[in-house]
C-alpha cells in the first residue's frame, strides 16, 4: 500500500514538473512573437489555396524571396522588418536601406529560421512556387507566425494581380491602387507606341549578362520580357538554360546575330565594351547603341524581373526605339515612378544620373 503510495506521488511530481515546463516554453516563446487575438485576425485564402488566418492590419512583414521583399517596400515600407540581401542604399531612405539583412529561401540561397524569428514578424510570405511541401515545412518552424504563398511577380504583362493580393493582405488598398494606375499608364503608353511594330522582325536586341557581355537569354525567358513588349528582336537564338538562366554564347555567336542594341547588366563589361577590340564591328557598338541598365535600388530591366521593372517599360521603348519615344516623358514617369514606388523624391542631378547610362 505504501509503495503505491509512493509510485501516485511520484507520478504527479513528474506530470507537474511537465506540465510547469510546458507552460514555462509557451511563455518564452511569447515573449518573441506577437501575440495576436481572434478580434484582430481575418482569414484569407492563399496562392496555394491554403486558408491562413492573418493579422487585419500586419505592422512587421518579411518575406523570403528578393521580389515579394521589394513589393513589400514598395506598398508598405514602414512594415517591412527585413531584406533577402543588403540593398545599395541609393535613392532610399536610410531607415529602410539600414534594415537587418534576414537572408532567404531562392535560388541557391537556403535560409535560417531563427534570422526571420529574431525580428518578430507577424506575417511572413513566400513564393508560392517552392510548392505546398516546402511552405508547410516553414509554416512548421515559423509557428505561429502566419505564413502566406503569393503567385509568381516575375511575369511582367501580369502584374496586377500580385500588387492587389499583396495590398490586401496588408492592408494597403488605396497604394495598391496607385501602383496599379501608374503600371497600366506606362503598359498602355508603351503598347499603343509599338503598334506598328512588327514583333518578329523589330530592332535587333542583345542582352549582354556577365562580365565578359557573353552570357544571354533567348526570347520567352523572364529575363528579356521587355524586348518582347517594346517589340525589339531578341537575337540569342540559344536554348533557355533552367534555374538562373545566362545561357554562354561565343563572341561567333554574338557577330553572326549582329545586333542593332545591346543592353547590359553587368558593369565591368558595359565599362569595357567600347575599348575591347572583340566588339568593335558589331552595330550597336559602333553606334554608340550599348545602355546599362539602371539598378538603383533596384534593376529597371532584369535580375529580377518583376514590380521594379515596370519603369523599365517606358526606359526600353527609349533605348530600342528612341524615334518613338519623342514626345514620351521619360523623366517624369522615372520620378513619378521613384516618389510613388520608392518613397524617395529624386533631385534634378540624381535624376539625370540615373539617366546617365548609353
Amino acid at each position: 500500500m505504501e509503495k503505491k503510495i509512493l509510485t501516485i506521488l511520484a507520478a504527479i511530481i513528474v506530470l507537474t514538473v511537465l506540465v510547469a515546463g510546458g507552460a514555462l516554453y509557451w511563455l518564452e516563446l511569447s515573449k518573441t512573437q506577437p501575440a495576436v487575438s481572434q478580434k484582430n485576425t481575418r482569414t484569407i485564402t492563399d496562392a496555394l489555396g491554403r486558408q491562413v488566418q492573418i493579422p487585419v492590419n500586419p505592422q512587421r512583414v518579411v518575406t523570403t524571396y528578393p521580389p515579394l521583399t521589394t513589393e513589400v517596400y514598395m506598398l508598405a515600407p514602414d512594415k517591412l522588418v527585413g531584406w533577402q540581401t543588403k540593398p545599395s542604399g541609393k535613392y532610399m531612405k536610410a531607415q529602410y536601406a539600414n534594415l537587418p539583412v534576414v537572408g532567404g529561401w531562392y535560388g541557391l540561397w537556403t535560409g535560417k529560421y531563427e534570422e526571420f524569428l529574431v525580428q518578430k514578424p507577424d506575417l511572413i510570405l513566400v513564393n508560392a512556387d517552392v510548392g505546398l511541401a516546402t511552405i508547410d515545412e516553414h509554416q512548421k518552424r515559423f509557428a505561429p507566425v502566419p505564413i502566406v504563398a503569393v503567385n509568381d511577380t516575375t511575369n511582367e504583362l501580369k502584374l496586377e494581380p500580385t500588387i492587389r493580393f499583396m495590398g490586401d493582405i496588408l492592408n494597403e488598398n488605396d497604394q495598391a491602387d496607385k501602383l496599379i494606375s501608374f503600371y497600366h499608364r506606362v503598359q498602355q503608353d508603351v503598347e499603343k507606341r509599338v503598334s506598328n511594330v512588327p514583333a518578329d522582325t523589330g530592332r535587333r536586341v542583345y542582352y549582354a549578362e556577365g562580365p565578359k557581355g557573353l552570357s544571354t537569354d533567348p526570347k520567352g525567358a523572364d529575363h528579356t520580357q521587355l524586348i518582347e513588349i517594346t517589340h525589339g528582336h531578341n537575337v540569342a537564338d540559344v536554348q533557355m538554360k533552367p534555374g538562373y538562366g545566362m545561357t554562354p554564347v561565343s563572341m561567333e555567336n554574338v557577330l553572326q546575330w549582329n545586333p542593332e542594341v545591346i543592353i547590359v547588366e553587368n558593369a565591368a563589361f558595359y565599362q569595357s565594351v567600347y575599348n575591347d577590340t572583340l566588339w568593335q564591328e558589331i552595330p550597336a557598338v559602333k553606334n554608340h547603341r550599348v545602355y546599362y541598365m539602371p539598378h538603383d535600388p533596384f534593376p529597371w530591366f532584369d535580375r529580377p524581373p518583376g514590380v521594379s521593372c515596370i519603369i523599365g517599360f517606358p526606359w526600353t521603348l527609349n533605348v530600342i526605339y528612341p524615334e518613338l519615344a519623342t514626345d514620351m516623358d521619360l523623366k517624369g514617369y522615372v520620378r513619378e515612378f521613384y516618389s510613388t514606388f520608392y518613397h524617395y523624391d529624386l533631385t534634378d542631378a540624381e535624376l539625370e544620373k540615373i539617366l546617365a547610362s548609353g
